[in-house]
């Protein structure tokens, strides 16, 4: 049982390691410094304009997605899907209210959606690669704790100790799931190089995040966190390719469909 099932108990064993190892670390709280991003122009007379108008390709990109629901590989997750590309478009009015005024409470509708898109997706590659059951059984406890760790961590900072380890862990955990998941199972129904495509352009968006000040002065145009935006909606977009059948591929039997999957 143990040797036929090796990758399963790795993947486990991965992720158990990872959320013993974050709260392991002492309490995270948000560094008020946060809210202090490089473009501060008001444009039209909207504060902060590029950080909040860079969100509307997440209201784009997660209609594009909708709209290409009945496209969904036959293999493919479609209530997670689903679930994604509504997250991604409540990702888009919940960020740029929180970037229209940072400040703490803006920012849990900021995260709230992040992490009903994060966990959809990590259903959605369950499904696929790992196993089509538990992927489906486990989108609603998934979503449920992504929203939980936000609630904890703004619930700590209302309490004066704030904790983002819950948080850190629906965010990244599954990102750095992702590239072992592509690695060992042979996926039915996502297409691998877009998966690769969204995990690289996401943790490229954070890295712009993360320089948000450097890329500012550099540019004297666009921010480090506007381009986070842009390249996070990219990340989507790469995922939404990833689930969508290419045109031609009408059924999931025959000459063509056979072709399909041996492409995977």
């Amino acid at each position: 049982m143990g040797g036929k099932y090796w990758r399963e108990w790795l993947l486990g064993a991965v992720a158990a390691g990872g959320i013993v190892a974050a709260f392991c670390l002492s309490p995270i709280p948000q560094d008020p410094a946060y809210h202090e991003f490089a473009d501060r122009g008001t444009v039209w007379g909207i504060p902060n304009f590029w950080n909040v108008f860079s969100n509307l390709p997440f209201l784009l990109v997660g209609g594009l997605g909708l709209s290409k629901a009945s496209r969904l590989h036959p293999s493919s997750p479609r209530a997670a899907y689903l679930v994604f590309c509504l997250g991604v478009i409540c990702i888009g009015p919940g960020s740029a209210y929180y970037h229209f005024a940072p400040a703490m409470p803006s920012l849990a509708w900021d995260r709230l959606p992040m992490t009903v898109v994060f966990m959809a997706f990590f259903s959605m590659v369950i499904s696929d690669r790992v196993s089509d059951q538990w992927g489906r059984r486990m989108l609603g406890p998934l979503v449920v704790a992504g929203m939980a760790s936000v609630g904890y961590w703004y619930w700590t900072e209302l309490q004066g100790r704030g904790d983002l380890r819950a948080y850190g862990v629906v965010q990244f955990l599954p990102m750095l799931l992702l590239p072992l998941i592509l690695l060992l199972r042979t996926g039915k129904g996502l297409r691998t190089p877009w998966l690769w495509a969204t995990g690289g352009t996401y943790a490229l968006a954070k890295v712009a995040e993360h320089y948000d000040q450097a890329i500012y002065d550099t540019t004297g145009l666009v921010s480090g966190h506007s381009l986070k935006h842009l390249l996070a909606a990219l990340a989507v977009l790469w995922a939404v390719f990833a689930a969508v059948r290419r045109r031609g591929n009408k059924t999931n039997t025959g000459p063509t469909s056979i072709g399909y999957r041996r492409m995977e």
